[in-house]
């Protein structure tokens, strides 16, 4: 069934009836339409710019198309791609949709000579998502980040390499 845990790993597909691909620039309102609706804020250049590089997903209903949520990842220095925001409109959440545009996320930096490492900041309610997904968590101690944890997963090490 599609959207299952691997034992080994993080979801590989979206669940049936739904698909993940890179947004387009058509799906920049959509995009920034799910995250408003999340009450996440993402920055309009760095979106743009991560459309361009094919790091900004879209998950979409396969019967209307519709846009049902979306990733958006920027670079951070020379080898490390962000998950700066992952929203899934509230109808759609819990059946695996989230999984999926990171997973794919992370397949696609796998695949990226240029990418060692996805990380991504998070609140605490979400860490066994990350977890889930490969991500090794640490704790911020010092404040800085207002309590929210901190994910990494390298992909240089990873099975394509």
């Amino acid at each position: 069934m599609s959207g299952e845990r691997d034992p080994g790993g993080p979801p590989r597909d979206p669940p049936d009836g739904f698909a993940v691909e890179p947004a387009t620039p058509d799906d920049r309102l959509d995009v920034l339409r799910v995250l408003d609706a999340a009450m996440l804020e993402t920055d309009a250049a760095a979106l743009d710019d991560a459309v361009d590089r094919g790091d900004a997903l879209v998950a979409s209903f396969d019967r209307t198309d519709a846009v049902v949520g979306a990733l958006v990842a920027v670079r951070r220095g020379p080898e490390q791609l962000h998950v700066d925001a992952v929203a899934i409109r509230r109808s759609r959440r819990g059946r695996g949709i989230g999984s999926a545009l990171v997973a794919t996320a992370v397949r696609r930096a796998e695949r990226d000579p240029e990418v060692g490492v996805v990380t991504a900041e998070f609140d605490a309610e979400l860490e066994e998502f990350y977890r889930d997904l490969g991500f090794e968590v640490v704790t911020e101690r010092d404040g800085e980040s207002g309590g929210r944890l901190r994910g990494s997963r390298r992909v240089d090490e990873g099975p394509s390499r």
